[in-house]
């Protein structure tokens, strides 16, 4: 059973545990241990299973994880097999590139469509996803169920632009605008994306070596 107040830290280690439990399974591994694991993967053993007992027992003492099978409990646990429908606000360079590369299907989300201020890019398909005017964006939420947003638009409207979404009823954000977006409403949950940090981080790094 699934335990109450997990950390942060052990909810952003599960996608690294699902990517490389992929791709173990990718390479025929069929079972692994703690130890391997951590290996792997630079965690120590006893992290590994500290974090996987927030969520119940895998694996057998002896005999360790079964791949395939533990890479399906993780997947369960981060919900890739839900099928939830996501839309992106802005279709820009970044929004283009995420649509024409990113593998939502393969985390477990469906792209249902894309809006757009851009006159031109309005009645446009990418990768299979329609492109529609802002106009349109109302009427569409209200008329489709969509769990996610992805909001790749300047800063200047992007807060507008996730408060109008939340009176409409979305209540996850994906949002690569740069900038802390906030909520009064406890259940909106936003993954802010800083791709500065990433680089700032590897700055200290390699300052630091």
């Amino acid at each position: 059973m699934k335990k109450e107040n997990i950390s942060d830290a052990v909810i952003r280690r599960l996608p690294r545990y699902y990517r490389q439990l992929t791709d173990l399974c990718a390479r025929g591994v069929v079972r692994i241990s703690s130890h391997s694991l951590g290996q792997e993967m630079n965690i120590t053993a006893s992290q590994i299973r500290q974090d996987f007992s927030c969520f119940g027992e895998f694996g057998q003492q002896g005999y360790g994880y079964n791949v395939e099978e533990l890479r399906a409990e993780i997947g369960h646990i981060l919900g890739v097999d839900n099928d939830h429908h996501l839309i992106m606000i802005g279709v820009g360079n970044l929004g283009h590139a995420l649509l024409q590369n990113f593998p939502f299907s393969q985390t477990g989300f469906t792209v249902d469509a894309a809006f757009d201020i851009a006159p031109q890019l309005s009645g446009a398909v990418i990768n299979g996803v329609p492109v529609y005017p802002m106009t349109q964006l109302d009427d569409f939420v209200r008329s489709h169920s969509v769990d996610v947003v992805v909001l790749t638009i300047p800063q200047s409207v992007a807060q507008d632009t996730a408060t109008r979404l939340i009176d409409l009823g979305i209540r996850g954000f994906w949002n690569f605008t740069n900038m802390e977006l906030s909520s009064t409403c406890p259940d909106v949950k936003f993954e802010n994306i800083h791709f500065a940090d990433s680089l700032l981080t590897l700055s200290y790094r390699i300052a630091n070596r």
